[in-house]
């Protein structure tokens, strides 16, 4: 029995393989199944919620440990402190997957039921609550892995809760055809998930608006250590206006504060520079800025520059820490020397930026990991552009994990996502979540691709995450009542 919540350690870490950016999802639900059967055969909850901690702070110790890198190698925090303050993140997150350990226990269904779907709705519940409570930590969501499976034909109808739903369910299917009493039901069940799944990826949600557009996506790569520093300032402009100028797109994006001072200290000369790259293609450019509004009251921002008027878009899901200060909590960005560390936040409905003949849903750093608040601007936006800095968390798993969020966001939105990033990933992504081309990690360069906008709504753009999240309550209370009953 002592060795169980190593088991269960280890089954976490051996988790995240299926996540990008080796996307090796089967390795995702033989490691559930382990959980599964950990979680079936507990004592009790109180032994059940220690094992989900367990395989919790293995999956997120061995997936975000690129926290430690912006603590200390950007963030100046020393080593040791750096190291506790990452173990005591990742141990915060271990709690949702121990509150699902717990409230399965406590149901006590039939081991089948418990294992095919009561585990699976208590776990997307839980991954639910990890990206709501405290502003949120939707990183690793198990619907993220399955965006190249057949699975990924749920993302559509429910987003990423559907299809975690559906992915705990085949963990918990292939216990039962391994273990359980209802092998051939099971193995029935497993293969109708896959079938619909693969029938629902045929489906096209939305159709074409417009012509195809010619885009440049910008990658800068301006190392982080240097990125606000004066002396890098006149050489990190020059990068992007000349990259800038050597386009031909009809629409140029560039990535998060891809000019480092506030809009209202910039040169105008220079943005009239920008402006004329755009114009002379016959279209706009999307600039990342950081804009004051009044003394103390400064956004992290997009500008759009061209033909089209000048518009602005404000970040309104902020990172904590990194860009606004939690009460209390000053004495952090002090000893971290963040810069630009109390950003304020911008509007909760913000409107698509019209630009290049687009409507375009603008999104900045990780707020494409919220697809609930991405499909705020939704179904009117054409187009879907993240402008992010990655560049915090070194060469590590984030950029590629961060990149498989937006294909995720663009398989449930049936729109195309741009991710303009200042050392990568660049990418261009369709509709279908399938990547059309790709910038190599930290290098300068300038992403050439033909994008299509799209029209219409998915049924995740109508109705976002509750049908899923309602379903798997229902569910939990139905099993709730029927124990009761008995």
């Amino acid at each position: 029995m002592r060795r169980r919540p190593l088991v269960a350690l280890l089954a976490g870490a051996a988790m995240v393989p299926a996540f990008a950016p080796l996307e090796l999802f089967p390795v995702a639900l033989a490691s559930l199944a382990v959980l599964t059967h950990l979680w079936l055969t507990a004592r009790d909850a109180r032994a059940a919620a220690w094992l989900g901690f367990c395989f919790g702070l293995g999956m997120f110790l061995a997936g975000v440990s690129w926290v430690y890198i912006s603590l200390h190698r950007f963030g100046a925090m020393p080593a040791p402190i750096a190291a506790f303050a990452t173990l005591a993140f990742c141990a915060v997150l271990a709690l949702y997957p121990a509150l699902a350990g717990a409230v399965q226990a406590k149901l006590r269904a039939p081991l089948a039921l418990r294992a095919a779907l009561v585990i699976p709705a208590c776990w997307t519940l839980a991954e639910w609550l990890r990206a709501t409570l405290f502003t949120g930590f939707p990183w690793l969501a198990l619907g993220s892995a399955a965006i190249d499976t057949p699975l990924a034909g749920f993302a559509p109808l429910g987003g990423v809760y559907a299809t975690g739903f559906a992915a705990a369910a085949c963990a918990g299917l292939l216990w039962n055809v391994a273990l359980g009493q209802w092998r051939w039901t099971a193995a029935a069940a497993f293969a109708v998930l896959g079938v619909t799944g693969t029938a629902l990826r045929d489906v096209q949600w939305t159709t074409p608006a417009g012509a195809p557009l010619a885009t440049s996506i910008l990658q800068g790569n301006v190392p982080q250590g240097l990125k606000f520093d004066p002396q890098r300032y006149a050489r990190t402009l020059d990068t992007y206006a000349r990259l800038a100028e050597a386009s031909r797109a009809r629409l140029i994006v560039l990535p998060e504060t891809a000019v480092p001072r506030m809009l209202d200290s910039v040169d105008p000369a220079y943005l009239a520079r920008l402006e004329a790259a755009a114009r002379k293609n016959g279209g706009d450019l999307l600039l990342g800025v950081p804009v004051r509004t009044a003394p103390g009251v400064y956004y992290n921002a997009v500008l759009s520059l061209g033909l089209a008027p000048r518009q602005l878009y404000y970040k309104a899901h902020l990172v904590p820490f990194g860009e606004f200060v939690p009460p209390g909590f000053g004495w952090i960005v002090r000893v971290l020397s963040i810069p630009l560390a109390d950003f304020s936040r911008g509007p909760a409905l913000p409107r698509p930026l019209e630009a290049a003949g687009q409507k375009i849903a603008v999104n900045i750093c990780y707020e494409d990991a919220y697809g609930n608040e991405l499909i705020r601007q939704l179904p009117a936006a054409t187009l879907l552009v993240n402008a992010s800095n990655v560049a915090w968390f070194g060469d590590s798993l984030a950029p590629a994990q961060h990149l498989q969020i937006a294909r995720a966001r663009a398989l449930e939105t049936g729109r195309a996502h741009l991710a303009a990033t200042n050392t990568g990933i660049t990418a261009a992504i369709d509709r279908d979540g399938r990547v059309l081309s790709q910038l190599p990690p930290f290098t300068e360069g300038r992403l050439d691709v033909s994008v299509q906008g799209y029209a219409g709504a998915t049924p995740y753009v109508r109705w976002g995450d509750w049908p899923a999240l309602a379903a798997c309550a229902l569910l939990l209370f139905a099993v709730a009542l029927l124990r009761r009953s008995r």
